[in-house]
């Protein structure tokens, strides 16, 4: 089952955030998740007989120099021991609906270097690599 994220989803967020390299604090996902309440933004999870499996976030960002929207993916997992059953497809298929009722015209989702599976995953889906990323940290 798919369903939007609870704040009572946060403990099982911040370990599935651990097994994608950013380790976080329940605490800290309590908090996040609250921003997430503006109307486009979502984060989406997987459960399984009412265990958070996997899950998805995105943002929608308007586009100044086309018609329509972008919706950006900024996390996706699937908990260890689940990969490979469908369930990343189906997270993604979810955020792909929630983009077009949102009037989105492109979906992007970013990917680091090493991470080659996911990189064939989303090939298999239909996405393409189009362009270099360019990052400055600013601090905290």
């Amino acid at each position: 089952m798919i369903r939007t994220a609870r704040a009572s989803d946060a403990q099982a967020l911040a370990g599935l955030l651990g097994q994608l390299g950013y380790p976080n604090t329940t605490r800290f996902v309590q908090k996040k998740l609250m921003r997430f309440s503006k109307k486009d933004d979502r984060v989406f999870v997987a459960t399984l007989r009412g265990q958070v499996i996997g899950f998805a976030s995105c943002h929608i960002v308007p586009l100044i120099h086309q018609s329509g929207n972008l919706c950006r993916i900024t996390a996706i997992i699937v908990a260890h021991g689940f990969r490979n059953s469908n369930i990343g497809h189906t997270l993604m298929q979810v955020v792909e609906r929630h983009a077009r009722s949102r009037r989105c015209t492109k979906i992007e989702v970013t990917s680091g270097q090493h991470r080659s599976k996911a990189h064939r995953f989303y090939g298999r889906l239909g996405y393409r690599e189009v362009s270099r990323r360019f990052l400055k940290d600013l601090g905290t």
